[in-house]
């Protein structure tokens, strides 16, 4: 076997690793054989590859971003979208990967994330103390109208 194809085997074999060890999309999977020197042909063969023995899977990689994202770290969808297009995921996965997500989970979450960063700066001013609660929830990218909805709640709760 030339010295080409035997150093390709091997790359591909190290990617099935890579792949098996964590849901990767085909963006991550690119950019870490470039990191190798892989380009041009030997990328599209070794990606389709890893798409065929199933190693590679976008909707199944947006789907467990999503809840893993929206439950562990608290992501909004706005966020959870944003994050998905920059890896070049289709909105259509992107759409059925955040379908499991039930608009009363959403709501809690976010009712229950307001109540943290509300508590966690109740020694400040009222106009800080919304600021904070604000700044964190739009920055993990929750709808304006639902951290108003929180906010607003939060402070009659207080009165």
């Amino acid at each position: 076997m030339p010295e080409e194809v035997l150093h390709l085997k091997e790359i591909q074999k190290k990617m099935e690793h890579y792949c098996a060890y964590q849901e990767r999309c085909h963006q991550e999977v690119v950019q870490k054989l470039k990191g190798l020197g892989v380009y041009g042909l030997s990328v599209d063969r070794i990606v389709s590859h890893l798409i065929e023995q199933n190693y590679l899977n976008e909707t199944r990689f947006a789907e467990q971003f999503v809840r893993g994202k929206f439950n562990l770290k608290k992501w909004g969808k706005n966020r959870l979208f944003r994050e998905l297009k920059q890896r070049n995921i289709s909105e259509w996965n992107i759409k059925n990967a955040m379908k499991p997500i039930s608009e009363n989970d959403y709501r809690e979450c976010a009712q229950a994330l307001a109540e943290k960063f509300w508590t966690a700066h109740k020694s400040k001013s009222l106009s800080l103390q919304k600021k904070k609660v604000w700044d964190a929830m739009q920055y993990r990218g929750w709808e304006t109208e639902l951290i108003m909805k929180n906010i607003l709640r939060l402070e009659h709760q207080k009165e």
